[in-house]
């Protein structure tokens, strides 16, 4: 019953954290009720929702065709996704203004910042992705969207945040991930393996992520390292 639960919050599209709270709300009911003697098994084995590893992003960077003009727009925005853990609602609002190529940095509006634009720096393989999208798109009019749609119907039209979490979850899908892949999935997954690769180097981290509050990255950390099974084993080997 709690697996079919998880799955329809997956299907729901829900953020990791959401569905781990939630999920965790569960098992502390159960835990609780088995202590008491109102049932006799627990949920241990039910497990979060974790982030896609960087192999697996691979996977997904191996599917557009970087030869068409849509294969060259989706590439760019799965490296934008990923390289700068960018928020979807950013890249839909971005337009070809706020990109600069010969400096490498793109201005985005953050979450709950309304037009306050803040420059972020792009990575050097982002950074020819979106110039290949560009020069092949033709488009040099600095208000138009950096996104756009490539469909016949709706030529040159703003990607909205929803065709931005299909593009993605089309693309794992057809590279064989098992997981639902979102844009938030996939904003989740760059931070951790950020703090992976940086042995948990926070304030570096928060550059990236960009979130206001400190304790909101640290929230991200305790999960990826699990603090206190290690000293709870340390505790344990004193015995």
């Amino acid at each position: 019953m709690v697996l079919k639960y998880k799955a329809t919050l997956l299907e729901k599209g829900l953020a990791e954290a959401t569905i781990n709270r939630r999920l965790a709300s569960v098992k502390a009911l159960v835990d609780f009720a088995r202590k008491i003697g109102k049932c006799d098994f627990t949920l241990q084995d039910i497990k979060g929702e974790n982030g896609i590893s960087a192999e697996s992003f691979k996977a997904l960077l191996t599917i557009p065709n970087r030869s068409t003009l849509k294969g060259k727009r989706d590439y760019a925005l799965l490296m934008l996704l990923w390289g700068n853990a960018l928020r979807r609602g950013e890249v839909a609002s971005a337009n070809i203004e706020d990109l600069d190529l010969e400096e490498g940095t793109l201005k985005v509006r953050g979450k709950g910042k309304g037009t306050q634009a803040e420059i972020i720096t792009l990575g050097t393989k982002a950074i020819v992705a979106l110039s290949e999208w560009l020069e092949a798109r033709g488009e040099t009019e600095p208000r138009q969207p950096l996104f756009t749609s490539t469909h016949k119907g709706y030529w040159g039209e703003r990607l909205s945040t929803t065709s931005l979490y299909k593009i993605v979850r089309h693309s794992a899908y057809r590279a064989g991930v098992e997981k639902v892949i979102s844009p938030h999935r996939i904003r989740h997954s760059s931070i951790t393996t950020a703090l992976d690769k940086t042995d948990g180097n926070v304030r570096k981290v928060q550059k990236l992520s960009r979130h206001a509050k400190f304790e909101t990255l640290m929230r991200y950390d305790d999960n990826r390292s699990n603090s206190q099974k290690e000293i709870t084993d340390v505790l344990d080997g004193l015995l």
